[in-house]
């Protein structure tokens, strides 16, 4: 199928500040969210991001190009309004990390996971307070409760956090990777090679496909796009 595109409807894209924050408009007009909702970014540098992608869009543009304004769609129109559910979904991430989970052979990537993975474990540990259990191939291991409470202290209360960390953790399998980029322990490159190390590894060995090529480096982006978010939040 097609991807949907959209003519240009405007000329100029920038933020102005606004109730809650700093609100993006095209042509002087504040724009609203599919909801209705007035499109309100909590910090100057998110909104000014989210109408760089507007001002950067041709004679049409697809919404697939604009994954932050995507994702101020959902904080907006979704997370906002479902806030603890959805702090628990990226919480729950965390029971079944992937960084917790070891390759028992061949050796060489067991190695490659150790390299990826301690140092995530390390700082859960560090910063976080929570440690984590290993388990060997795919077996399930229940992590210790006080852990799964520091993970879930970790997360903001705030929408445009919490969905960006759902988007990390969901697109990586693993809580603590996602917090890792929330915290600058890693950046949204290495955690997302991180994620990715049993997949290089394989495909080292047997090649690669060429949708399977094109769908991570979509997914790629959505994680860019979610880490940098995260760093606009802070100012």
């Amino acid at each position: 199928m097609s991807e949907r595109t959209i003519k240009r409807f405007y000329t100029t894209a920038d933020a102005a500040e606004a109730e809650g924050g700093f609100a993006l408009r095209l042509d002087g007009r504040p724009v609203r969210t599919p909801a209705k909702r007035p499109l309100v970014a909590p910090t100057r540098a998110l909104a000014e991001a989210i109408a760089a992608e507007w001002a950067a869009q041709g004679e049409t543009f697809a919404p697939t190009s604009m994954p932050l304004t995507r994702l101020a769609h959902s904080a907006i129109d979704g997370v906002a309004d479902a806030l603890e559910p959805t702090i628990s979904e990226v919480a729950a991430y965390a029971g079944s990390d992937l960084v917790c989970y070891r390759a028992l052979e061949p050796e060489e990537l067991a190695q490659r996971q150790a390299a990826a993975f301690d140092p995530v474990l390390a700082f859960a540990e560090q910063e976080l307070g929570a440690r984590f259990l290993l388990a060997g191939g795919i077996m399930h291991v229940a992590q210790p409760e006080d852990s799964l409470q520091a993970v879930r202290a970790a997360i903001p209360r705030e929408p445009f956090a919490v969905t960006a960390l759902h988007a990390l953790a969901s697109l990586s399998g693993s809580a603590l990777l996602a917090l890792a980029v929330a915290r600058g322990a890693k950046t949204a490159e290495a955690a997302w090679a991180a994620a990715h190390v049993d997949e290089d590894f394989q495909i080292e060995r047997w090649g690669a496909d060429d949708e399977a090529v094109q769908r991570r480096e979509t997914r790629g982006r959505e994680f860019t796009a979610a880490a940098s978010a995260l760093q606009a939040l802070k100012g």
